[in-house]
């Protein structure tokens, strides 16, 4: 299994990388983990977008989901897609939500997508798929793919959460967002810390830690140096980056 960071930028595209969006490989099968502001432009660069198989999205904040807007423009537009329908699952409202974002009118987008709400548990290509809601404002659902005995989960948003802990116990790769600096006073139940991202990693006793989703305006080496005070396998993420799971 490989994942490839598209953005790993938190809550927005920072001046170096694109919101989230991950691609992850296996079998021939791409499977985009999240598609957020502005992540479609360097997606380009990296596969042909009609090479991509699904689309899952962990939520629908804009920095998780709004590039499927310019991904729809060139399915319509670019005389380059096979015009097949790709599957897309996401929270529950996604179908409308998502439309309403590409175009004031709503139109659906079904001549693109092929809509399907977050299971708990599906077989996706060559992927068996997990999910555990996580503690986010609104409906957010972290990831656990598992092929050919290795296993990745993606934490999407969350605080402090016990079903993400679970659902990534004895993971391989654990790639889970790091926003919140290191200090007092900060929402509960919206975003982890370095050293939260830490503990999950520990208390899930997974291989390796990959920290991402850190905001352009905090500090990615404090974050690093947090997660790996609990965590010592720790890795901050880089947009372009690629790693075998």
């Amino acid at each position: 299994m490989r994942l490839t960071v598209v953005g790993c930028s938190g809550s927005g595209p920072g001046p170096t990388s694109a919101a989230s969006c991950y691609l992850v490989e296996e079998d021939g099968f791409r499977l985009l983990l999240d598609l957020g502001s502005g992540a479609f432009g360097t997606l380009q660069a990296l596969v042909d977008p009609d090479a991509i198989d699904a689309v899952y999205l962990s939520h629908l904040h804009a920095d998780h989901c709004l590039d499927v807007a310019p991904l729809v423009v060139w399915h319509r537009y670019s005389g380059r897609s096979s015009r097949r329908r790709v599957p897309l699952i996401a929270p529950a409202g996604a179908d409308r939500r998502l439309a309403a974002a590409y175009d004031a009118g709503g139109a659906p987008l079904t001549d693109v997508f092929d809509f399907a709400v977050t299971p708990v548990s599906a077989r996706l290509g060559p992927f068996t798929v997990q999910t555990a809601r996580t503690a986010h404002p609104i409906e957010c659902h972290a990831i656990r793919l598992t092929a050919h005995g290795r296993s990745l989960v993606y934490t999407g948003d969350t605080g402090p959460s016990q079903a993400v802990v679970d659902l990534a116990s004895g993971a391989d790769v654990l790639l889970a967002e790091a926003a919140h600096p290191e200090r007092e006073g900060l929402p509960a139940d919206l975003h982890l810390t370095g050293r939260q991202a830490g503990q999950v990693a520990a208390a899930a006793r997974v291989r390796r830690l990959l920290v991402t989703h850190v905001p352009a305006w905090v500090d990615p080496l404090a974050q690093l140096a947090a997660a790996r005070a609990v965590f010592p396998a720790a890795e901050l993420v880089r947009p372009g980056a690629t790693y075998e799971v």
